[in-house]
């Protein structure tokens, strides 16, 4: 299948299987799956143009509501938090845009960017796997720092805006290893903000001003295939996370990001 405005071929079963295997690992410590769809575009499908980062937000927006949905039906989804993530993470993603479209163009440069994100993440992941040994698992929710998470949201909305994630990628590994908060309390509110901060991003990318002839809109066409098979992963995720051990999950994601991040940074320095 040809998709015209990312400018690419592939299989009709491809982004649907994509979309289904990353929702489901991801969504059980509250992150979309976006945060590894954007170097599958990349790498796999050749898609490289500032366009992608809107579609990977659009991937959120149709996977993210299942998660949601079945962790507020289990009483698991903490509000206070969740309001707290989006109302910083909403207008960092505006600069997020803004950067991506002027400082973030060229593919090389975006690549660096998108390792330095990754390794940074692989990082937090593997710091908080120390945390999440010695913590009791709870999916209560928990007390945290209104401030601390409010400044920390606006900081991620931004890297989030500009790579083309929500943000919760960035925020759950964050919150345990800065805040000692458990993954399994935090999960919910994680993907929650994560789908509005994804709503506004994409309209910024289908409506605000570009820079003359740069591609930014996102391929809706691609874009839904994506989340159709991430809305039946992140349910299926959001469904089993409660039973799953996160210790392993974790340390496998690491280990992955850590590996996409040092082809990313030894490709721009080649």
């Amino acid at each position: 299948m040809h998709f015209a405005t990312a400018g690419i071929d592939a299989p009709l079963w491809l982004p649907p299987l994509a979309g289904f295997v990353l929702a489901y690992f991801c969504s059980m410590v509250g992150i979309s799956g976006a945060f590894l769809l954007l170097p599958f575009q990349m790498s796999v499908l050749g898609y490289v143009s500032p366009s992608v980062s809107a579609t990977n937000l659009v991937f959120n927006l149709v996977a993210i509501p299942g998660g949601v949905w079945r962790y507020a039906k289990e009483g698991r989804l903490d509000w206070p938090l969740a309001r707290l993530i989006a109302l910083g993470t909403l207008p960092g993603l505006l600069a997020g845009w803004w950067l991506r479209l002027h400082w973030l163009v060229d593919p090389k440069t975006f690549k660096l960017f998108v390792g330095l994100v990754l390794g940074g993440l692989a990082i937090r992941l593997w710091r908080s796997r120390t945390i999440v040994s010695t913590r009791p698992t709870t999916t209560k929710p928990e007390s945290f720092p209104a401030r601390g998470v409010l400044l920390l949201s606006l900081v991620i909305g931004m890297i989030g805006g500009a790579y083309g994630i929500g943000g919760g990628a960035l925020m759950s590994p964050v919150l345990v290893a800065l805040f000692g908060l458990s993954l399994h309390a935090i999960a919910g509110a994680t993907l929650f903000g994560t789908f509005l901060t994804s709503l506004l991003g994409v309209a910024a990318y289908q409506f605000l001003p570009a820079p003359a002839g740069l591609p930014t809109q996102p391929d809706w066409a691609l874009g839904l295939m994506f989340g159709f098979g991430g809305l039946a992963g992140m349910y299926l995720g959001a469904r089993t996370q409660k039973h799953v051990p996160l210790r392993l999950l974790e340390t496998g994601l690491a280990l992955l990001l850590a590996g996409l991040a040092v082809t990313y940074v030894t490709q721009f320095f080649r």
